[in-house]
């Protein structure tokens, strides 16, 4: 078999949920995510293609492991019920800059407010969660250890995810709700200035476009936030070119304006 139906295979044999499986579409995206993952293009993947739980999900990167198409020191982290790849040593150089350089923008889309806006009294609890994060991924040779399936426990019921998520998947900005009071945001018919990264992974002689990233920013706050984009852009471009897997890096912007955005 070659690369490309090995990935295939895998995916189609260890994410069935039901009898439905994924196509060989997905499956290539799903590889070309997680080798993205493990090149260290990005940190994590949150994993949404079908209802596979977090299990299934390691038994897939076990296989692809035992078949020497990642690295073994990618391991799944059950966050809530959400299933994600995470490269450890990426997400904790990732998080430590957070905490010596904030050099991740918080933006409060609280629905009380008339508009979002740069919450820097959150840097607080932002440190928190990204010292808790770093506390659970611990050091990469315990993780090896303990198994590839790491679990975030009760600890996370106290984070908003939409905050942790952000942090995970490497991206310059994340919004943040307050959630005791309503998971709803003020994010609606607000034009939304909307990042891509995109790149070609290329296994044998088959080429794959994936899409790498993908944030929102509100529009009126992206002067605030230039400088966020501008030093992740930076430094994805500089990961890029110490790397041949994947290939054509392309990062656009849009502005799209939605009656409601769902975090």
């Amino acid at each position: 078999m070659s690369t490309q139906e090995l990935f295939v295979a895998a995916a189609r044999k260890y994410l069935c949920t039901g009898r439905k499986s994924l196509s060989a579409p997905q499956s290539l995206d799903l590889a070309a995510q997680v080798s993205a993952v493990d090149l260290g293009l990005k940190p994590a993947l949150l994993y949404d293609s079908n209802g596979a739980c977090a299990e299934q999900l390691q038994q897939y990167l076990s296989s692809l492991q035992s078949l020497q198409l990642v690295s073994e020191s990618l391991l799944t982290l059950d966050l809530s019920g959400n299933s994600i790849v995470v490269n450890p040593v990426t997400v904790r150089s990732h998080l430590e800059k957070v905490l010596s350089d904030g050099n991740v923008a918080v933006i409060d889309v609280c629905h009380s407010l008339d508009k979002p806006s740069i919450s820097d009294p959150l840097r607080g609890e932002l440190q928190r969660m990204t010292q808790d994060l770093l506390l659970l991924l611990g050091p990469t040779q315990r993780l090896q250890e303990d198994g590839k399936l790491l679990n975030a426990g009760e600890k996370c019921e106290e984070w908003n995810l939409c905050t942790v998520f952000g942090l995970l998947l490497g991206y310059p900005v994340t919004y943040w709700f307050d959630q005791t009071k309503s998971f709803e945001n003020c994010l609606s018919m607000t034009p939304l200035s909307v990042t891509t990264a995109s790149a070609t992974w290329h296994v044998n002689t088959a080429a794959h476009k994936c899409r790498l990233y993908s944030f929102s920013v509100p529009a009126a706050l992206h002067e605030k936030t230039q400088s966020n984009l501008e030093n992740w852009r930076h430094r994805l471009q500089e990961r890029f070119e110490q790397q041949h897997v994947l290939k054509d890096l392309t990062i656009s912007q849009s502005i799209v304006t939605l009656s409601s955005v769902c975090l």
